[in-house]
């Protein structure tokens, strides 16, 4: 199961004490205390795996490690491990203390969530012609620590929205690679699937429903993928016996949600048009043309209705 929506508590590592330590060997004098080690920071780091957040299912806590204490002879201590969060590209992090919003767009990205402290100096660093003979030292400070609510938001070229069971999985794992389950019945795909068609990213958004915005199905869960998709694939079945209320369904759901999403590039896809007749699909067409002008109708079991999307769709897409 996919988890793309996560609170966790996170804390870096305190830093290492100073010490009092003078010179041990004969005909030598002065201080020679080291300074603690930093305490490890907390990252989190952009990675290409959707299920990144499986781990947080169970693990609420994030913890750094200490600094170590300084030593003898003017020898400063480790700095402590930094404890690195593997997060989704796409994931946006808030910081629930400061408010500070943290946005993961490409694989590689690192962001410091919390800083170790400071190590604590030594007798040496307090030395001085006045003061040969320092006996004093700091303590490491302790580091941050915060609460981080992790949300999924995934980045893709082209969403595909619609209702359930219109035929999004099936025109995902024709164009690409994906394995998205598919079968004849409502809400199949229970999380968004990726699959790349050349350089396009493609995400096949589970099905919404009316009410989608208001929570009902998986709603939000569903709907938040959507904002950060750069186009849409509308899909609605020529068998539908109302195409253009399945349209302006998911239209108002789109809207309820978040205005922007209807401002999105979209093109509507006639899915199952070896469902009905070639005149049916040609009345459906121009019923949806009157919504949107961009209109292309596919059937699985035509090749030529797959390669004309290709063409004329993604490689326009492609292109920008």
């Amino acid at each position: 199961m996919l988890v793309d929506d996560v609170t966790i508590t996170v804390r870096a590592g305190r830093g290492g004490n100073g010490v009092v330590r003078f010179a041990r060997a004969m005909m030598t004098l002065g201080p020679t205390g080291g300074n603690g080690g930093k305490g490890g920071d907390v990252i989190v780091r952009g990675v290409p795996d959707l299920g990144a957040l499986r781990v947080f299912r169970t693990k609420k806590d994030v913890v750094a490690k200490n600094g170590a204490d300084g030593g003898q002879n003017m020898q400063d201590g480790a700095a402590g491990k930094d404890a690195i969060i593997n997060v989704p590209v796409g994931a946006v992090i808030t910081d629930l203390t400061s408010g500070m919003v943290y946005d993961i767009v490409r694989a590689g990205q690192e962001e410091v969530v919390a800083r170790g402290g400071n190590g604590g100096f030594g007798n040496y660093h307090f030395r001085s012609s006045r003061h040969t003979s320092p006996d004093r030292a700091n303590a490491g400070q302790e580091g941050s620590a915060t609460q981080l609510h992790i949300q999924l938001k995934m980045i893709a070229d082209v969403g595909f929205i619609g209702l359930p069971n219109v035929g999004k999985s099936s025109l995902l794992n024709v164009l690409t690679n994906a394995s998205s389950k598919v079968a004849n019945y409502q809400f199949t795909t229970l999380e968004p699937h990726l699959g790349v068609y050349y350089d396009l990213i493609l995400a096949d958004i589970p099905g919404l429903i009316a009410g989608a915005s208001q929570g009902r199905g998986l709603g939000h869960k569903f709907l938040k993928h959507v904002e950060r998709t750069r186009t849409l694939f509308h899909f609605v079945a020529a068998d539908s016996p109302h195409p253009r209320e399945d349209y302006r369904t998911i239209r108002a759901e789109l809207g309820a949600y978040n205005k922007a999403l209807l401002t999105k590039p979209e093109w509507v896809i006639v899915s199952r048009a070896d469902e009905r007749t070639p005149e049916d699909v040609a009345d459906v067409v121009a019923t949806l043309k009157r919504e949107n002008p961009r209109v292309t109708a596919i059937s699985l079991l035509d090749d030529a209705s797959i390669d004309r999307l290709k063409k004329e769709v993604l490689s326009r897409i492609a292109s920008r």
